[in-house]
């Protein structure tokens, strides 16, 4: 005796892909020869792993219209106080920068201190200031270059002190 239902979907999970067979059917027997379904669980992983092999080549091959960079562009060569130029070069000036601000309130909760000193804009600001000031001077490069703060109770300071340099022709 049979008992009459409605038909219920079944899924079968074959790694990536599924396929849903009702269970009509499953009872009928009408379901495809396990060859078929090989076939088309392999056709639909082989076009998964195409269409993600065409989006990784296609953003590997990406550049940006505008160029991104992490890296300040300054008109002078930078080199810090524990790095040199490869070329020779000639002093032509020492340079320095000082200036005092107020501690402002975001540096300061409930009476104690947070944050002090510049923040690395503040200091590449600084830099870029330095560097224009070199290029007028006929510069090259900025070498030696040394950034000390300090923070009192009311003041925030800097000094950032370099020698700006004119690399040597080279024969």
């Amino acid at each position: 005796m049979r008992v009459n239902r409605k038909p219920v979907n079944v899924v079968t999970l074959c790694s990536m892909c599924y396929t849903s067979v009702s269970s009509e059917q499953q009872d009928s027997g009408t379901m495809a020869s396990d060859d078929s379904w090989s076939i088309t669980i392999l056709t639909r992983l082989m076009r998964k792993i195409l269409i993600a092999g065409l989006l990784a080549g296609l953003t590997g091959c990406f550049r940006p219209a505008i160029p991104i960079s992490t890296q300040p562009n300054y008109p002078v060569d930078v080199f810090y106080e524990n790095q040199r130029p490869d070329r020779s070069f000639e002093e032509l000036q020492k340079l320095e920068m000082t200036q005092e601000t107020l501690v402002t309130s975001r540096q300061m909760e409930s009476g104690r201190m947070i944050s002090r000193g510049n923040n690395m804009q503040d200091k590449e600001l600084l830099l870029a200031k330095m560097s224009m000031e070199a290029k007028k001077l006929g510069a090259t490069a900025l070498v030696n270059i040394k950034y000390t703060y300090y923070t009192t109770a009311t003041v925030n300071g800097y000094t950032l002190t370099a020698t700006a340099v004119r690399y040597r022709q080279e024969n």
